[in-house]
């Protein structure tokens, strides 16, 4: 009964001001009570994401000494070192949860590599293969707003956690209790008896110079003289991203003031996104002042990266992820191809929901072209297949349609460290003979054909939220449309038949229209939403577009 959970935290010493003051706040509200008791937040594959606050449906201190005890379990039957890197972002009550999940861990015997400052997702995808550990934890909620605190989990590999790994620790955390049932000892005795120890030099220098021998051309940054406006959005990039640049050659970065430095209130942004329009305001704004060649945005973990490259007339344009994608697959493919780099049987990946445009791009380079479900841990997977096989460098890179790029074995998650230094390269490149990105993807357009990828969402909030999502996931299935605005459906997959797609279980289904144009519907993995993605071509965009407009109004309805 959620009223006696609440009356229990209520009478417990929390050891946290916030908490504390919370629960009485809410003291004789029933509907604010069973929002924060009424449910625990689930943990998936993802881990843990949700508000911060009091009670076991919110992210606290309580709530990740109970999810680490379930990592602590699981890992006490793997053997190996008995070890966890972890890492943290800007978020408010990052330091806390990272330093209490060390805690835990050290309480079960189980030692900790912890990052003494923050660092991104890829940075702990790195440690996490880099030191050998049995796990690896990120505190992050990504691009979520302010409120939003979470919590990843990844594998021995640096892929974020297998499903079946996920189910074996969620189990163990259903027999935790969340207030009692965690060991924890302070994260200063776990340092004085060895068992937490900070990420050493060597191992962030092995991160750079990893990123670093992944340049197309390395050298020529140094005299292409681009000009670049640079925000972090007041998370993890500073750092890093800025170390890379300038150890290419790239001086000329005007870092966006009010986002340069850590700041959970992202009181600039308050969704700090980079696939979004208002996160990158500032830094657009500040691009035009100084007719940088390009304003360029990374998310607070740092795994995501946005830009806005300059057009001919001097305004500024969002690129998509779609668009990022196919621009860096060329690029690689093109410029490796001349300086002689291009492993045998090259091979990159994509997510089933990015554009077709990068399948026409790879056949043209005779790129091999996988095809992994959403979420990157699925392309950590097929490079962990090559690798098994002696062939990681077959990889070249992989890419979602969600601002998340990887080339290179080095790491088994999106990395926006190494998606800015190849975008800033080829930006450099192509002013340096003259052209832009801008020319470039007008040039691959022009190539293939006009493609549009776009997606809208839309969201399921509150408790019942997750059932109404199921259920018109479950309608859609028992009742196929036959055409969607007038466009026949020509097929229908559905990824919850592996039988039919030869790719794990997944909840997507994809309308395949007899124009050409496709439907995509999933729930999202980490928010209450339904993501349908299109994907249309015209002659030209409006063309695109209006086919966009006809589809989407089709589709309203059954998510209303």
């Amino acid at each position: 009964m959620y009223q006696d959970e609440y009356l229990r935290w209520l009478s417990a010493d929390l050891i946290d001001f916030d908490l504390e003051k919370e629960l009485h706040d809410i003291e004789g509200d029933d509907d604010a009570i069973k929002d924060r008791f009424a449910v625990s937040l689930q943990f998936g594959t993802a881990g843990l994401r949700g508000t911060l606050g009091a009670g076991t449906n919110r992210m606290n201190i309580w709530v990740v000494r109970q999810a680490t005890q379930g990592i602590a379990d699981w890992v006490r039957t793997q053997g190996g070192t008995q070890t966890v890197a972890i890492s943290y972002d800007s978020r408010l009550k990052g330091w806390n949860f990272a330093r209490d999940a060390a805690g835990v861990l050290a309480a079960n015997g189980i030692s900790v590599r912890i990052y003494d400052e923050l660092m991104p997702v890829p940075a702990l995808s790195f440690a996490t293969r880099y030191y050998h550990c049995n796990a690896g934890i990120m505190v992050t909620a990504s691009h979520n707003p302010a409120q939003y605190n979470g919590y990843k989990a990844y594998g021995p590999d640096g892929c974020q956690m297998t499903d079946d790994a996920a189910a074996v620790v969620y189990a163990a955390i259903q027999k935790t209790d969340v207030l009692t049932g965690a060991k924890y000892m302070p994260f200063a005795e776990g340092v004085e008896k060895g068992l937490i120890r900070f990420v050493g030099n060597d191992c962030k220098d092995a991160l750079y110079t990893a990123i670093e021998e992944r340049q197309v051309r390395p050298g020529l940054c140094k005299t292409a003289g681009l000009k670049l406006v640079y925000s972090p959005l007041n998370g993890t990039g500073l750092v890093p991203v800025t170390r890379v640049l300038t150890d290419m050659g790239i001086t000329d970065i005007t870092i966006v003031p009010e986002q340069e430095y850590p700041n959970g209130y992202f009181t600039t942004c308050s969704y700090p996104n980079p696939e979004i329009r208002a996160a990158l305001q500032k830094g657009l704004e500040l691009a035009e002042e100084t007719q940088a060649d390009l304003m360029l945005a990374t998310d607070p973990d740092a795994d995501r990266v946005g830009i806005a490259m300059k057009c001919p007339d001097g305004s500024y344009e969002l690129v998509s992820g779609n668009e990022m994608g196919v621009l860096l697959l060329d690029y690689i493919c093109a410029g490796r191809i001349e300086k002689g780099t291009m492993p045998e049987k090259p091979v990159a990946v994509k997510s089933i929901v990015s554009t077709p445009l990068a399948d026409l791009v790879a056949a043209h380079y005779g790129v091999e072209l996988r095809y992994t479900l959403t979420g990157f841990k699925w392309i950590g997977d097929q490079i962990a297949q090559l690798e098994a096989a002696g062939e990681a460098d077959r990889f070249i890179f992989g890419f979602e349609e969600s601002y998340g790029y990887l080339a290179g074995p080095y790491v088994r998650d999106k990395d926006a460290i190494i998606g800015s230094m190849l975008i800033c390269e080829m930006a450099a490149y192509y002013r340096s003979i003259g052209s832009s990105i801008k020319e470039r993807l007008e040039e691959i357009y022009r190539e293939y054909g006009r493609f549009l990828n776009t997606v809208d969402s839309f969201e399921f909030p509150g408790l019942s939220g997750m059932d109404k999502m199921a259920g018109i996931m479950e309608d859609l299935r028992a009742n196929p449309p036959k055409d969607i605005a007038g466009y026949g459906v020509a097929a229908v997959t559905d990824y919850e038949k592996p039988e039919d797609t030869g790719l794990p279980r997944a909840n997507v289904l994809i309308y395949s229209l007899e124009d050409g144009a496709s439907v995509v519907v999933r729930p999202s993995g980490t928010e209450p939403k339904i993501k349908a993605y299109y994907t249309t071509k015209g002659k030209d965009l409006a063309e695109a577009e209006a086919e966009k407009e006809k589809l989407a109004a089709a589709l309203k309805p059954l998510f209303a």
